[in-house]
This record gives C-alpha cells, sequence and structure tokens, in this order.
C-alpha cells in the first residue's frame, strides 16, 4: 500500500484529486491534511470511492512537529502539495496569509520530507516522490500576440498570490538541486469544476444567475485565460508524479483561450438550457460591467507541449462540455451549495470585495 500526503485534500483542487486517486489506485492509502480554513470543507469529502483508504488529519502545513509526526507514522513515500491561499483578490486585501501559508508551508514540507527520505530514511529515497502543485501566475502576463507561457518562461508574478507562488516554486526546484530532493512541478491554468468556493468566477456566476442577482464582469470581460477541467488536472498530476522526470516543470492547460466574457455567456446558455429564469429572460441580461482589479493581468495561455509530448497527458474536457458538467453539478448540489454559504463569510467577502467597484452581485 503506497502512503501519499496530500495538503489542502479539503480544498477545491485538493478533494477532486482524493476523489480521482481513490477511484483510479486501489493500493493508495492517503493522509489528507488540511487547516479548514474559509476555504477547506469536509464536505468535499462525502461519498469517496474507498473513505477506509482515506485518513483526515486536522493542522497546519507550517506546524513543523505534527508535519514531521505525520512523515514518521505513516511512513509517506509520496506528497501532493496543493495547500495553498489562492484568491489574488485577497491577497490585494491581506497578503499576509500567502506568505505564511504558500512559502512557510512549502518550506516546512520540504524540510520535513528532506528529514524523513534523505536523513532517517523513512523509506526508500527511490520510492520517495515529492510533487509541488502551482500556477501559471508565476509568469505574469501576455499581450495578445505573445506566445503561449512554456517551461522556460521567465517568472514575473504581478501580485501578493502570484508572488509566493513563484517564491514556493523556487524553493522545490533549490530541494532538488541542493539536496537531490526527488520532486517534479506543474504549473497549472485556471481550474473549474464541482467543490469550487463560490467566491471565484465560474461557481459564482452559475450560482448569481440561478438565484437572479447580477453577474459581475471585471473591466472589460476581455482577460483571456486557459481554463483547465478540474479532474483533467488531477490525471495530469498523478501522470507527472509517477512518471514526470525529477526536478522537472511541467505546464498543465485546458489548451483554449477564451475571454472571460465569453466563459460568462458560455455559462448563461448552460443555464437557459438546464435551468431557465422564471421570467423567461435570457441569463445574460444579469451581466453586470465592475471596476477592474488591481495589477489584473490580460492574458494568460499554456503551452502543453512538454506533457504531451514526454507523457502522453491531454485535457479530456473541452470548455464546453467542462462547462457543462460543471454547471450541472451545481445545479444538483444545491444542499453543498447552502452549507458552504452558512459556514463561511462569503456573503460578507462578497460585499467588501464589490463595495466599491460600482456593483454587487
Amino acid at each position: 500500500m503506497k502512503t501519499v500526503l496530500v495538503t489542502g485534500g479539503a480544498g477545491f483542487i485538493g478533494s477532486n484529486f482524493i476523489h480521482y486517486l481513490l477511484r483510479i489506485e486501489p493500493q493508495v492509502h492517503i493522509i489528507n491534511l488540511d487547516k479548514l480554513t474559509y476555504a477547506g470543507n469536509l464536505d468535499n469529502l462525502n461519498d469517496l470511492p474507498d473513505p477506509t483508504r482515506h485518513t483526515f488529519v486536522h493542522g497546519d502545513i507550517c506546524d513543523k512537529g505534527l508535519v514531521a509526526e505525520l512523515f514518521r507514522r505513516y511512513s509517506i513515500e509520496t506528497v501532493i502539495h496543493f495547500a495553498a491561499e489562492t484568491h489574488v483578490d485577497r491577497s490585494i486585501d491581506s497578503p499576509e496569509p500567502f506568505i505564511q501559508s504558500n512559502i512557510v508551508g512549502t518550506f516546512t514540507l520540504l524540510e520535513a520530507a528532506r528529514q524523513a527520505w534523505l536523513v532517517e530514511k523513512t523509506v526508500p529515497v527511490e520510492q520517495a516522490h515529492f510533487h509541488h502543485v502551482s500556477t501559471d501566475e508565476v509568469f505574469g502576463t501576455l499581450r495578445p500576440e505573445d506566445p503561449a507561457f512554456s517551461e522556460t518562461t521567465p517568472y514575473s508574478p504581478r501580485s501578493p498570490y502570484s508572488a509566493s507562488k513563484a517564491s514556493s516554486d523556487h524553493l522545490v526546484r533549490s530541494y532538488f538541486h541542493t539536496f537531490g530532493l526527488p520532486v517534479t512541478i506543474t504549473n497549472c491554468s485556471n481550474n473549474y469544476g464541482p467543490y469550487q468556493y463560490p467566491e471565484k468566477l465560474i461557481p459564482l456566476i452559475i450560482l448569481n444567475a440561478r438565484n437572479g442577482r447580477p453577474l459581475p464582469i471585471y473591466g472589460d470581460g476581455q482577460q483571456i485565460r486557459d481554463w483547465l477541467y478540474v479532474e483533467d488536472h488531477c490525471e495530469a498530476i498523478w501522470r507527472v508524479a509517477t512518471q514526470g522526470r525529477l526536478g522537472e516543470t511541467y505546464n498543465v492547460g485546458g489548451d483554449n483561450q477564451p475571454t472571460n466574457l465569453q466563459v460568462v455567456r458560455t455559462i448563461c446558455s448552460v443555464l437557459d438550457e438546464l435551468a431557465p429564469a422564471a421570467d423567461g429572460k435570457p441569463h445574460e441580461s444579469l451581466i453586470t460591467f465592475v471596476k477592474d482589479r488591481p495589477g489584473h493581468d490580460r492574458r494568460y495561455a499554456m503551452d502543453i507541449t512538454r506533457i504531451a509530448s514526454e507523457l502522453g497527458w491531454r485535457p479530456r474536457q473541452s470548455l464546453e462540455t467542462g462547462l457543462f458538467r460543471t454547471v450541472e453539478w451545481y445545479l444538483n448540489h444545491p444542499e453543498w451549495v447552502k452549507a458552504v454559504q452558512e459556514k463561511s463569510d462569503l456573503s460578507g467577502w462578497m460585499d467588501k470585495n464589490y463595495a466599491n467597484r460600482g456593483g454587487k452581485p
């Protein structure tokens, strides 16, 4: 039985990864370490394929003693490191939690892995692996005519969030080159899908539209993102963690470049089909343009040539099929939405974030 430590496994991508891994790998036991901040939700872990192979630990990745104890107690062989503060707007409002979780937390995990695998040799080092999940935002922004981000694109972070993730990437890479720690990194584009906290664009639009509320679009809505369905991302992560070259970085993207406005209009179209508004109006009529985010990156795009050619991975879902699945999931899980809204201060944060933007979701 391979023991895998998943950090942030009650969050959006982490919980999807746990569902995915338990389904495809019958010989894996997952230790799930999560602090359960506002975006962590134990309800994301309901109906796991085999809950007997999942152990939840409530704790902080910055807790050196706890992290070291988990490596020893469970003989951790693989780390899949998701735990991070991720919302750019929150990093603008309050940068400090991003420094702690994304930089100090990653350092704490790396040190624990180095001590366990290279010093104490709790498992043979050839069986050990540390995979770090990062973001395309470390590369900065692209102009319309620029080529897509590749693994050799220079880092140019432009928000406290992306700067903290860039720092963590550099730390992970340094532990490979300095200590020989077996690591890989993936830099992914914008994820979407089930269990995403409703402050992010796609679930926010779905839920607001469903409730007849304004659909806030930053600026002119022409910002371009490369949208990646979360289960495709989970497959890519495990492919890299099990088959990728040590010390290497792999870009993961959805192979698409719609504007934010196009994404919102597509969601509205799906909702018009699956859940027409009571007044008969198209959901697109709810779109409201609001003041843009400070330092808002204009365009991201990912070149996925390396992971496709070396590891044979490509996204299975197109933007259209992925969005249809996502809208369908949120419509079919009102109890999850209600629980998230009751457990967190989502409405307070939304009021605060949009108060000075000329629109209120």
